[in-house]
């Protein structure tokens, strides 16, 4: 959970300047995720979170892929920032 609130301090001067933009979409997916993920250690037989969780994966991978091929630079600043894995399609 430090994680999490490392990334809320990173990027807090940019929630409120653009929320629409691809890396604000994706950080919080990022978050979503982690948030998911921990609740789901807890409760394994939680299926319909376990769709979701499949569901907010498939968009943020779509948007890194997408962010990956229209700006390299900010692609590898936000994979290195959220501190996630490179996808394999790029």
């Amino acid at each position: 959970m430090v994680k999490n609130s490392f990334i809320s301090v990173i990027l807090q001067d940019k929630k409120e300047e653009n929320k629409g933009s691809v890396e604000f979409q994706v950080f919080s997916f990022t978050n979503k995720i982690r948030r998911l993920t921990s609740h789901l250690e807890l409760h394994k037989k939680d299926f319909l979170s376990q769709r979701g969780l499949r569901k907010i994966l498939g968009k943020r991978q779509r948007l890194l892929a997408y962010l990956s091929k229209k700006n390299r630079v900010s692609y590898k600043k936000l994979i290195s920032q959220l501190d996630i894995r490179e996808s394999k399609m790029s």
